[in-house]
């Protein structure tokens, strides 16, 4: 019979090492992938906040950055990638993995949904809350993705570019594992208000491990990529960005 896990692991380069399973994730990382980590990326890397995480953190956070609801932001993502069939879903930076099974129950039985994230705890959760047929996770490097180009139909990143080391790097890879006409769906933090605002802002982030974008740049990124429909939603302190790819 083959699993979910069978069915990464035919996704995964060849030249990439695929390790441990115990914890029902493959595990490509070393226990330590960075060695000292900013207030950000290790309120990311703890149980506390893994637990919670859906909880007051995220909801919370949703609501004053976004002012939206959990299940407003799952619909606008289920709208902006309409996912069906057998179609193969990469979600970076996943966290506990409720984006990844939500969006991985509206594929078929041929259908894949993946989930990578660099966080042992969030990817724990994710295994006990949100696995399913449809549905399985490696711990990875977004900024170096295991997977060779053009693997999914679409790709998705939610409410943690902002907090990943070299954010631009994982988009550029994301791009990359992304087949011609796949779909893309981004929400990240977005800089408004005057020059002076902003930069202080951004000194602060930075401080703790956060990363603001500007308005234009991430639509940039995937103008010159060649990708069409690009659609931005601006609200409150983030962005929620579409596109497609272009075939070529």
């Amino acid at each position: 019979m083959v699993t979910t896990s069978d069915r990464i692991r035919d996704l995964i380069s060849p030249n990439t090492l695929v390790g441990d399973q115990s914890g029902g994730y493959l595990d490509l990382l070393p226990p330590s992938p960075d060695n000292r980590p900013r207030a950000a990326q290790w309120a990311m890397n703890s149980p506390l906040v893994a637990a919670i995480y859906e909880g007051p953190w995220r909801q919370g956070g949703a609501l004053l950055a976004t002012g939206l609801t959990r299940n407003a932001e799952l619909d606008r993502a289920s709208t902006a990638l309409h996912l069906a069939g057998s179609d193969r879903l990469l979600d970076v930076a996943c966290g506990p993995g409720n984006f990844t099974k939500f969006l991985g129950e509206q594929l078929g039985t041929e259908g894949l949904a993946v989930g990578l994230d660099f966080s042992t705890p969030m990817l724990a959760k994710a295994i006990a809350d949100n696995s399913g047929a449809q549905v399985g996770y490696i711990r990875g490097d977004a900024r170096s993705l295991p997977f060779d180009d053009e693997s999914f139909d679409a790709a998705c990143c939610f409410a943690a570019l902002y907090l990943v080391p070299e954010p631009f790097a994982v988009v550029d890879e994301m791009i990359r594992v992304l087949k011609p006409g796949g779909r893309f769906a981004l929400m990240t933090s977005c800089f408004r208000g005057p020059t002076t605002v902003r930069r202080i802002s951004g000194v602060a982030g930075r401080l703790i491990g956060l990363r603001g974008f500007h308005r234009d740049e991430l639509t940039s990124v995937l103008s010159d990529a060649g990708f069409h429909d690009i659609e931005q939603e601006v609200r409150g302190m983030s962005q929620f960005i579409s596109a497609r790819k272009n075939i070529r």
